[in-house]
């Protein structure tokens, strides 16, 4: 193993960066290009229904479930022109990452044929197997209904060929079992309690928004390294070696020179993530080992 590694950082160290190539607009043009935001949603769908929509995301208003129909229309024609074949009911379960089940945007058209078709009905609620995520111990593991139900505070997304639908998961005992319907409850505790503050100043107010200022620091492995870490590979964590001569001490590291490696890694990722509308600012290293 250890002879494995050594040949591993001597191939690592041969490797070129991937080339990485520009858009040709400009990030401001094709920022949130494959999401379904109020820009897409006044253009493909019904004055009315995008009022009550809006009013939903905004206010917190009741969604009335009639319109579904129309919101699934305009949702569909709008992927299927993005090239998009599939629609997935995209959630995060208690598994610590997302879960979806793909479906095609075609059923049998009764005369031997197929159609294309996404019903507010499917936008709405699913019911996927919800038997083998884990469950908090609420119930049976047989017990396997589970439904998906759509949440339209957050945007649907495009990735690849599948139009990804965010939704809160429970139990068909109203119990949640994944982080974003408490997430939900969570913020809408803290609008309850922060509008009551903020009337004391202004008794207009009538919603509060939480944000989060996402900043996160990360590793990036090698390949190759990466396959000849068994810790890694099974645990996410380094859990073998001794610690670097030095650690946070790297004063020369910190905002130095980004390797060429790495900064191609950063420009993909920031064009990818501006094209599903989340917005990347900054590059710099950081103080931890190289």
């Amino acid at each position: 193993m250890s002879k494995l590694r050594f040949r591993v950082v001597e191939t690592a160290f041969k490797k070129k960066a991937v080339e990485v190539a520009t858009p040709a607009e400009r990030p401001s043009e094709y920022f949130a290009k494959y999401v379904f935001n109020k820009e897409k949603m006044f253009k493909y769908l019904p004055s009315k229904v995008y009022n009550a929509l809006i009013d939903a995301i905004d206010n917190g208003a009741p969604l009335d479930r009639s319109i579904a129909d129309e919101v699934a229309a305009g949702m569909k024609k709008w992927a299927i022109e993005m090239g998009v074949t599939h629609y997935t009911h995209w959630f995060a379960p208690l598994t610590e990452g997302t879960a979806e089940k793909h479906d095609a945007f075609v059923e049998h058209d009764g005369k031997g044929g197929m159609m294309e078709e996404f019903t507010g009905k499917l936008l709405v609620q699913q019911e996927p197997d919800a038997s083998s995520f884990p469950n908090g111990g609420i119930r049976n593991t047989f017990e396997a209904r589970g439904y998906s139900a759509w949440d339209p505070s957050s945007p649907a997304f495009i990735v690849d060929d599948t139009l990804c639908i965010p939704t809160v998961f429970i139990a068909y005992t109203g119990e949640a079992l994944d982080y974003k319907a408490p997430l939900l409850k969570a913020l809408r505790a803290v609008d309850k309690a922060a509008v009551d503050v903020c009337r004391y100043f202004n008794p207009e107010v009538k919603k509060v928004v939480a944000y989060l200022g996402w900043e996160q620091e990360y590793f990036l492995v090698d390949e190759g390294l990466y396959a000849a870490r068994p810790d890694l590979l099974m645990t996410g964590r380094t859990l073998m070696g001794h610690d670097s001569a030095k650690n946070q001490q790297l004063e020369d590291h910190y905002f130095g020179a980004i390797p060429t490696r790495v900064a191609a890694f950063m420009k993909d990722l920031e064009i990818e993530a501006l094209k599903l509308g989340i917005p990347v600012k900054t590059r710099h290293n950081e103080v931890a080992p190289n």
